[in-house]
């Protein structure tokens, strides 16, 4: 490995972490809901809009928790996409439901809203779109078909914070968002999550869940004179510590957002030229969509092109990689979920994408570099 190395991602400090996780010692209380937690709930309520947010250990916790808030049970039948992470469909597996994968959009590569009507079945129960890439599935329309067959919304909104639809934030539309703080997301904590609960009906219930079935945020606002368990649930709350480093990146989202988005620009000018070679196609991103330069990916014309990329690459100590094996043709896809047509287009795409190195700190410099390397491998 050279100097020249460019790494895939590289986890961003604003340089306040350490200086909060000091304080929240200092403060006594490390274990959750502190200073530091409420202030990030607080954040994330003002950013997106929602009737609350709760902060988890993961977006996969938060994921877990909106399931046992709806209730999702055996049998059950979950409508989603199939090219998305494995903490998609395994909130809903573990409840015994059935993931129903249906093809994505070929410029967008979410959720095909147009194929979601034919996959309802009596069992349906949800409708979980994934806004691949901060860029937001078509709402409007998922809203208007789970309104017609009075069906729940849970947004992933994972790779989603601080995007748009139509003014609206990805997470806060249906009735449920997750987001997720992992270090590889622009806002990160290591590990982290929130659920967005947008229903205010499922607000003290979402509460109880979080806190092992218990009433101990009702006890702490002086609601009740005890806390006792009321209902299913688990320790879905992160540490103090975890809240305090979130807490300094929350504080510079506008920034990190804004040089994220400044970086992915760059991509987009210096990969024109192969696009009208036609030799990769860009990301699309809809004029009703405000994406939060979350990942470039580009879309090559074969498999076999793309293996070429990636080696030609790795070779020059470039670390580009592919993204998720579509859960469909997955052992565990077939073996606990079912898909509704031939998916030919999840299967095709994901066949075809590499994400490319992107991080707050990736130079000009840099990205010319690989920009250069990518047009030598694809033009020889």
């Amino acid at each position: 490995m050279t100097t020249d190395f460019i790494p895939f991602n590289r986890p961003y400090a604003t340089g306040k972490e350490l200086a909060y996780i000091a304080q929240a010692q200092r403060n006594d209380h490390l274990s959750g809901d502190g200073s530091f937690t409420r202030r990030c709930h607080q954040w994330i309520e003002r950013q997106t809009g929602c009737a609350s947010a709760l902060l988890t250990h993961s977006c996969t916790s938060a994921l877990d928790l909106a399931a046992l808030l709806l209730d999702i049970k055996s049998g059950d039948e979950i409508i989603m996409p199939s090219y998305t992470f494995v903490s998609t469909a395994n909130a809903f597996v573990l409840r015994g439901a059935v993931p129903v994968f249906v093809d994505i959009r070929e410029d967008t590569l979410n959720l095909d809203e147009r194929l979601i009507e034919a996959a309802i079945t009596p069992r349906t129960r949800a409708i979980v779109p994934v806004h691949y890439a901060g860029v937001s599935c078509e709402m409007d329309s998922i809203a208007a078909i789970a309104r017609r067959h009075h069906l729940r919304i849970i947004e992933d909104a994972a790779q989603a914070i601080m995007a748009g639809y139509k003014g609206r934030a990805p997470g806060a539309i249906g009735d449920l968002g997750c987001l997720s703080f992992h270090e590889t997301k622009n806002i990160m904590s290591g590990e982290g999550g929130s659920l967005l609960v947008n229903d205010p009906e499922l607000m003290l219930r979402a509460e109880i869940i979080r806190e092992k079935g218990t009433d101990r945020g009702r006890f702490f606002r002086g609601e009740v004179d005890k806390y006792t368990w009321q209902d299913v649930g688990s320790s879905f709350l992160p540490n103090e510590i975890t809240a305090a480093f979130l807490w300094a990146q929350l504080e510079e989202a506008e920034r990190i957002t804004r040089e994220r988005l400044a970086i992915w620009q760059r991509y987009h000018e210096m990969l024109a030229p192969l696009e009208r070679q036609g030799l990769l196609r860009r990301p699309i991103v809809p004029a009703d969509c405000r994406h939060n330069g979350h990942m470039y990916y580009i879309l090559l014309q074969s498999p076999s092109a793309r293996q070429k990329v990636l080696a030609g690459l790795k070779a020059n100590d470039i670390n580009a990689v592919f993204h998720y094996v579509p859960l469909h043709s997955s052992p565990a896809g077939q073996r606990f979920g079912r898909a509704h047509g031939d998916l030919s287009l999840t299967t095709s795409l994901s066949e075809r994408l590499v994400r490319l190195p992107m991080w707050l700190g990736l130079s000009e410099t840099q990205q010319q570099r690989l920009c250069e390397v990518l047009t030598a491998i694809l033009t020889r």
